[in-house]
C-alpha cells in the first residue's frame, strides 16, 4: 500500500541538446536544506521507528479495530507515506538534475534501499485489509464520517481482493519479482548499449531516433535504416525478453485468476474494461478520418508520391525555424491560464518565481519533461529541457497543468491526492489546449497557423492513434504467447498488422521496420500502460468541447474536478459536465476535435 510519489512524464516531450542561457533552476530547500541536513537524518530515524511501531501496533489486529482505531491507523500510514515521499522526492530530484554525478546516484540508491528496508514491515497492511469482510468495512465507514472519506482509497486497494493469494504465496511472488526485474534490466542495458552510425557519426538510440525529425530526408532515411539494421542484429534478445515477460505475466495472472492479461492494468488505473474497449473501438474506427487523412495531407506537403516510415515525424517544408525566448513562453502560458480563470494563473505564478521549474538543457540532466508532485505539504516541481521551440512552449503548458492539478489535489492528503494515470493527464492536456489556442490566435500569418495546427494534430495522433495501435499490439502479443513461444518473425508480424491499419495506405514500409517494436520500453516495464495516454487526451478533448459550447459553470466544475484528486471515480468526476466515458459517443466527441483540426488544414489547401 505504501506509495512514494513519482513523476508524470509527457508522452511527446523532446530531449534537448543546447543551452539557452539563464533559465530557472530548482530550489530544493523546501524539501531539505542539503543532502547532509540534520532534518533529513531526523526524518530517516523517525521513519524507521514509525514503521516498526506501526507493525507492532496493528499487525494481526486490523479486523478487530474500532472505527476510531482504524482511522488512527490510516492517519499514521499517511504520515509514513509523507515522510518517505519527501525523502525520495528530494533524492530523486537531485539525481535528475545531474544523473552523471556518482555521488547523487549513490545518494538516491542508498535512500531507496533504506526506505525499502524500513517499510517492509508494512506489507501486512494490504493483505490483512483485503481479508476483512465487506460488511465489517461498511460498518466502520458508517460509524465514522472522517474514516468514510478514505473509502475511495480503500476501495482501490480492495479491488485486488478477488485476486489476492495466501500471505505465503504473495511473499513468494514478491520475492520472485527480482527475476522479472532482471529481464527488465537486460532490456535497459541492451538498449543503452546499442551503437549506431549515421554518416560516419557514432550515436546512441536517442540521438538516432532524433534524426527522424530532421529536415533533410536523406538523413532521416539513413537513420531509419540504421535503426532497422541494429535492431535486427539484436532481435533475438528482444524476442527472448518479450517472450519471458509475457509468460511470467501469464503465470501470475493465471494463479490470481485474472480473466485477461489487461485486468491488472485496468485495476491499477481504476477503470472498467468496457470503458477501455469503448475508447479503443472509437479510435480504431476513426483511423480513416484521422491518421489516414492527415498523412495524406502531409504526403502532399512533402511533395511525395508515397510516404516512407522515416517521413512520419518529418518537419513540414514551410516550417520556419523560430526561437521562443523564455520570457515569451512564460507570458504566453500565463496569459492563456489567467484568461481561462485568474485562479489558474495565481496557482501557476509561483512556479516561475520560487524555483519550482528547472528549464535549462544541461550536461547530465535527465532527458524529456515531467511534473513531480513530491508530497502534499510541499509543492510540485516541473522539469523541462527548454530549447525555445514552439513545441517547448506546449511542453511548459503541459507540465504546468500537472503542477496546478497537483497543487489543488494536495488538499486531499497523501492517500487521496494521487490520481490514476487515466485522469492524471486531464489538467496537463487541458492547459496545453488553452495555450495552443492562444498561440494560434496570436499567429502572424496563415502559414504559421498551418504549421501550428499540423504540429498539434501530429501530437494528438502520436498520443491517441499511435498509443492505441501500441495497445492492440500488446493485446495480440500476450494472447499469442498464451499459445506458445513466439519467434521474432511472429512478433514482427503482429507489429506490422497494427501499424499498417493505424497509419494508413499512404505509407510504404521499408524492409526492417517490422522490428521497431523492439525499443518501446513500456511493453517491457509496464504492459498495457500506453492506453492511458489516449484516455487522457480523449477525455480532455471531450471536456474542451463542453467548454467551447459555453457551459456557464464550467470553470467552477473544472476546479472541483482537479481538487478531487483521487477521491472520486471517473464517472463521478465527469458527471457534472454531462459526460460518461463508458459511452462510445463520449470518445467520438473527443476524436471529433482532432477531425475538426484536420478539416481546418484541408480548408487551407483550397
Amino acid at each position: 500500500m505504501l506509495r512514494t510519489p513519482t513523476p508524470t512524464y509527457d508522452a511527446n516531450a523532446q530531449s534537448g541538446s543546447k543551452n539557452l542561457g539563464d533559465l530557472p533552476e530548482w530550489d530544493l530547500t523546501d524539501l531539505y536544506p542539503s543532502d547532509d541536513a540534520a532534518e533529513l537524518k531526523r526524518d530517516l530515524d523517525w521513519l524507521e521507528e514509525a514503521c516498526r511501531s506501526f507493525a507492532a501496533d496493528f499487525e494481526g489486529k486490523l479486523a478487530d479495530l474500532s472505527a476510531e482505531e482504524f482511522l488512527s491507523a490510516i492517519h499514521r500510514h499517511e504520515k509514513i507515506e509523507n515522510i518517505a515521499g519527501r525523502i525520495m522526492s528530494y533524492a530523486g530530484l537531485r539525481y535528475y538534475q545531474l544523473t552523471t554525478d556518482a555521488q547523487r546516484a549513490k545518494f538516491l540508491s542508498d535512500h531507496q534501499e533504506k526506505i525499502t528496508i524500513y517499510t517492509t514491515p508494512l506489507v501486512f497492511f494490504t493483505l490483512e485489509l483485503n481479508r476483512i469482510e465487506d460488511a465489517t468495512i461498511d460498518a466502520l465507514f458508517n460509524a465514522n464520517s472522517d474514516l468514510a472519506r478514505y473509502k475511495p482509497a480503500i476501495r482501490r486497494i480492495r479491488a485486488m481482493k478477488p485476486y489476492q493469494l495466501s500471505d505465503e504465496m504473495e511473499k513468494f511472488l514478491h520475492d520472485m519479482g527480482v527475476v522479472g526485474d532482471a529481464w527488465e534490466r537486460l532490456f535497459d542495458e541492451t538498449i543503452a548499449g546499442l551503437e549506431f552510425e549515421v554518416d560516419g557519426e557514432p550515436l546512441n538510440i536517442e540521438g538516432t531516433l532524433n534524426l527522424l525529425t530532421e529536415q533533410d530526408r536523406t538523413v532521416r532515411e539513413a537513420a531509419a535504416k540504421e535503426l532497422a539494421a541494429v535492431f535486427a542484429e539484436n532481435i533475438k534478445i528482444f524476442a527472448r525478453v518479450h517472450n519471458t515477460q509475457a509468460k511470467e505475466k501469464e503465470v501470475m495472472d493465471r494463479w490470481r485468476g485474472m480473466p485477461t492479461a489487461q485486468t491488472g492494468r485496468h485495476l491499477s488505473n481504476d477503470v472498467e474494461p468496457e470503458v477501455v474497449d469503448a475508447l479503443r473501438n472509437a479510435v480504431v474506427a476513426a483511423y480513416p478520418k484521422l491518421s489516414h487523412r492527415y498523412y495524406e495531407l502531409k504526403r502532399k506537403w512533402l511533395g511525395l508520391d508515397v510516404m516512407q516510415v522515416w517521413d512520419r515525424n518529418a518537419p513540414l517544408p514551410m516550417e520556419a525555424t523560430r526561437t521562443v525566448g523564455w520570457d515569451e513562453a512564460e507570458q504566453t502560458v500565463m496569459n492563456a491560464y489567467s484568461e481561462f480563470d485568474p485562479r489558474m494563473g495565481d496557482i501557476a505564478a509561483p512556479f516561475f518565481t520560487k524555483g519550482w521549474i528547472d528549464a535549462a538543457v544541461k550536461p547530465g540532466k535527465a532527458p524529456g519533461a515531467f511534473a513531480h508532485p513530491t508530497v502534499t505539504d510541499v509543492h510540485p516541481y516541473v522539469m523541462l529541457n527548454y530549447l525555445g521551440k514552439p513545441r517547448d512552449v506546449m511542453t511548459l503548458a503541459h507540465e504546468l497543468g500537472h503542477g496546478v492539478h497537483q497543487v489543488l489535489a494536495a488538499e486531499q492528503g497523501e492517500l487521496l491526492s494521487s490520481t490514476p494515470l487515466t485522469l492524471a493527464e486531464t489538467a496537463s492536456v487541458f492547459g496545453e489546449m488553452l495555450t495552443f489556442r492562444k498561440m494560434l490566435e496570436n499567429a502572424d500569418s496563415d502559414a504559421a497557423r498551418k504549421v501550428m495546427l499540423a504540429g498539434k494534430v501530429e501530437d494528438m495522433i502520436n498520443t491517441v492513434v499511435r498509443q492505441i495501435a501500441f495497445y492492440d499490439f500488446e493485446c495480440k502479443l500476450h494472447d499469442a504467447r498464451r499459445e506458445g513461444e513466439l519467434t521474432p518473425d511472429d512478433i514482427n508480424a503482429l507489429w506490422m498488422s497494427v501499424q499498417a491499419e493505424s497509419l494508413g495506405p499512404v505509407f510504404d514500409y521499408m524492409e526492417g521496420y517490422e522490428t521497431f517494436w523492439a525499443y518501446i520500453p513500456h511493453f517491457v516495464h509496464s504492459p498495457f500502460y500506453v492506453y492511458a495516454y489516449a484516455f487522457g487526451d480523449g477525455l480532455v478533448n471531450a471536456l474542451y468541447a463542453v467548454y467551447e459550447e459555453g457551459d456557464a459553470d464550467f470553470q467552477e466544475k473544472y476546479f472541483e474536478m482537479l481538487r478531487a484528486g483521487g477521491s472520486k471515480h471517473h464517472k463521478a468526476l465527469l458527471a457534472p459536465f454531462g459526460l460518461d466515458a463508458s459511452d462510445p459517443a463520449f470518445w467520438s466527441k473527443g476524436l471529433s476535435m482532432i477531425e475538426g483540426f484536420i478539416d481546418q488544414l484541408e480548408a487551407m489547401e483550397d
